[in-house]
């Protein structure tokens, strides 16, 4: 057996990021240990046997939901937008919450759009030979570069490669437009840079998290309709819906497009309600809705370490796997004795070395593995085995389908303390932060001149 591994999804760039909207992204919610689903090359997806698709559209219906500065946007593309969220959430969606999530996404087309016209009318047009690019990079992430499988996939989904397109197309236009209108006139000073370098400093050892976030911006009139559709998503999330997926399709914050990761922050750069939140989670723990000036939030603690100290997750550990399995057809008795017996053969280990011998007298398996990095195991085990002292197990964990096991920490290589991040890094962060602001009053700018007309 191998040791379970679940990575953590990093900040990325438009391709990878793409790539959490058909099901590639973390699932926020943590499975139970032995149950944690591991892709494999032929379900490179982790997919479930039986998936249940909701609202499959019909490819000759074209009924209109919008038309923006004259562009259409027919009931059939909001389908095929819903479903490549829907497809990388393993819970089914109920009616009323699919009603409310649709018009999200109609939102979220119609930004798309602006931000496309917006690009033409700069004469910075997304060149088709661009899309294909990075849509044939998708591919060669996922099906070995065959952009027909992928073509497959995304229509047995309900949804379409042109959707997925014009998703990359809206993305890589808005990128050209921050890139000519924005960027060019953000700066920051030496002096701005040297100031939060000392901040940081003078905050070495304190708490700062990674935090995800979905932003739905709320008003007077329409509070009660945003709160639904927010509960709707926190509901979705909780069945097992990508965090990722969920933040790039209906987060309204710029951070939207890196699936809602808004980096490491203090308590202190983020609004009270939820900085308080953040205090009483554990990593890949949600919280939300949230209520916040302008809005609410979904939040998602992706990882949790002090400032400017060794981080915990990059240890590498020395580790033993011992498991044990049922033969078919074995009784409920039969398997808790069993457990039993595995349960004090563990408690009566004195350390790693006891464990080979030891094994084979009760017919467990033992894999050893040396390099195992804490940030790759499972959420469930991580925080289990970082606190253990070398010899110590974590508790048996399994079920009589894919056999009980423990694993037993026998060494650990701790990192350096980390030093503080370089000029030329806090520069680029403080410049980002910036462009993010801008970008968000450049976007309201867009909708508010935009001639809208809905069916």
């Amino acid at each position: 057996m191998k040791l379970l591994n679940k990575a953590l999804f990093a900040r990325t760039g438009t391709a990878l990021a793409v790539a959490g909207m058909i099901g590639l992204a973390l699932t926020p919610v943590a499975a139970p240990a032995q149950t944690v689903a591991v892709p494999t090359a032929e379900n490179p997806f982790g997919l479930p046997e039986d998936i249940t698709l909701f609202n499959q559209a019909d490819p000759n219906k074209r009924t209109a939901k919008a038309i923006v500065n004259g562009y259409v946007i027919t009931g059939t593309e909001i389908d095929q937008r819903v479903a490549l969220v829907t497809a990388a959430s393993e819970a089914p969606v109920a009616e009323d919450e699919l009603l409310r999530l649709r018009v999200q996404v109609l939102r979220n087309l119609i930004d798309e759009t602006l931000k496309i016209q917006a690009a033409e009318a700069a004469e910075l047009e997304v060149k088709r030979e661009e899309v294909e690019q990075t849509y044939a990079q998708l591919a060669g992430q996922n099906f070995a570069g065959d952009t027909k499988k992928m073509d497959a996939y995304l229509e047995s989904i309900g949804s379409s490669a042109a959707s997925l397109k014009r998703q990359i197309e809206g993305e890589v236009a808005w990128e050209n437009l921050l890139r000519r209108n924005i960027m060019p006139f953000v700066n920051v000073s030496a002096e701005e840079v040297n100031d939060s370098l000392k901040r940081m400093n003078e905050a070495k050892g304190t708490d700062e998290y990674r935090v995800g976030e979905i932003f739905l911006s709320a008003t007077t009139e329409n509070r009660a309709t945003v709160l639904a559709n927010a509960q709707a998503i926190m509901q979705q999330l909780q069945q097992g819906g990508s965090f990722v997926a969920y933040a790039r399709q209906y987060s309204e914050a710029s951070s939207a497009v890196v699936g809602g990761d808004l980096g490491w922050l203090r308590i202190g750069q983020l609004p009270p309600q939820l900085g308080a939140a953040l205090r009483t989670m554990q990593a890949g723990q949600l919280q939300g809705p949230l209520e916040i000036p302008g809005g609410f939030s979904i939040i998602y603690l992706i990882n949790k370490r002090q400032v400017l100290m060794a981080d915990p997750n990059e240890a590498l550990l020395s580790l033993k796997q011992i498991s044990i399995s049922f033969a078919p057809g074995v009784t409920q008795e039969q398997a808790e004795a069993r457990v039993n017996e595995f349960g004090a053969f563990i408690e009566g280990l004195r350390g790693c070395g006891d464990v080979d011998a030891g094994a084979a007298a009760i017919g467990a398996e033992v894999v050893s593995n040396d390099q195992i990095k804490a940030a790759n195991l499972p959420e469930q085990l991580r925080g289990i085995i970082l606190n253990l002292q070398i010899g110590q197990a974590t508790p048996p964990f399994g079920g009589i389908q894919e056999g009980v096991r423990v694993l037993m920490l026998c060494g650990r290589d701790d990192p350096k303390d980390s030093g503080a991040p370089t000029f030329a890094a806090v520069m680029d962060q403080i410049e980002q932060e910036r462009v993010n602001k801008r970008a968000q009053r450049f976007l309201r700018d867009l909708r508010n001149d935009a001639y809208i007309e809905y069916n």
